[in-house]
């Protein structure tokens, strides 16, 4: 299982993230009402502005505030070292 810092300490499974997503648009801030409202809500934010948006194969929404490129960068580091140590 390979774990994907989303700032402050927090981690979440790589292999279970389905689409990390810019908070902005309506549709998202929908869903994310939609997961507080049914208890899936984590915010991993730590109270600082929302950047990016997790959304889990597990039906939960995560908050980060790190940008979602960050995280998109760090997805790709930790899949481009999963396959080296196969190799």
């Amino acid at each position: 299982m390979k774990l994907i810092g989303i700032g402050f300490g927090n981690l979440v499974s790589a292999g279970r993230i389905i689409s990390i997503v810019s908070p902005d648009s309506a549709p998202i801030k929908r869903m994310i009402q939609d997961a507080r409202e049914r208890g899936l809500l984590i915010d991993a934010s730590f109270g600082r502005s929302t950047r990016a948006v997790l959304v889990m194969d597990s039906g939960n929404v995560i908050l980060s505030a790190l940008a979602p490129e960050t995280l998109a960068e760090r997805c790709e580091e930790n899949t481009q070292e999963g396959g080296s140590r196969n190799e």
